[in-house]
């Protein structure tokens, strides 16, 4: 799986083409770098590992998603969307509090499935309305942490590494694993 075809896989999972995705192309932002605390690395490798749970392959905390977060909103998302993020972490534990009457971080799995399912809903409504919404980042980053992380690629695709060999008669069958190369 290419960069351009991971792309794609992250706009056809989220409904929106991916934010701050530009810092792909051009390189990364340097000016104002966004604080994150230890609390919100934790609550971000909380967030997604309930997206990306660990089954019998490894999950997103198993990739440390919550620091590829942090690294990629403060290097790669312009100052609008690093504020719209770091609201949108606030906005997180609020609705978590006024939903459940305690944090994210205090929730049972079952709860925080439904909670982040609600947040999908509301973050689909607000792209449907061209409006950036705080959990489309976190889904987009979650997924492009993980597949991009080692974990991600040697764990749970299928990893070549480059140089390969080309083999043009592979054998695929339904199921297989999708490829990365690192």
């Amino acid at each position: 799986m290419n960069r351009r075809e991971l792309l794609a896989l992250i706009t056809a999972a989220t409904g929106t083409a991916m934010i701050g995705g530009t810092g792909l192309l051009t390189g990364c932002a340097t000016a104002a770098p966004a604080k994150f605390s230890n609390e919100n690395i934790a609550l971000l490798d909380e967030v997604a590992e309930t997206i990306l749970p660990r089954t019998t392959t490894p999950g997103a905390k198993d990739a440390k998603v919550g620091q590829f977060m942090t690294v990629y909103v403060t290097d790669c998302y312009t100052l609008d969307e690093r504020a719209i993020f770091h609201k949108g972490l606030l906005e997180l534990e609020a609705q978590s509090n006024k939903t459940y009457g305690r944090g994210f971080m205090a929730l049972q799995p079952e709860e925080r499935n439904a909670f982040v399912s609600q947040l999908d809903k509301d973050a689909r409504a607000a792209v449907a309305k061209g409006e950036t919404h705080y959990f489309t980042m976190i889904k987009q980053l979650t997924l492009f942490g993980f597949f991009t992380s080692e974990v991600g690629a040697t764990q749970v695709l299928r990893h070549m590494p480059i140089p390969g060999r080309y083999d043009g008669a592979l054998a695929y069958k339904p199921g297989d694993r999708a490829w990365a190369t690192r």
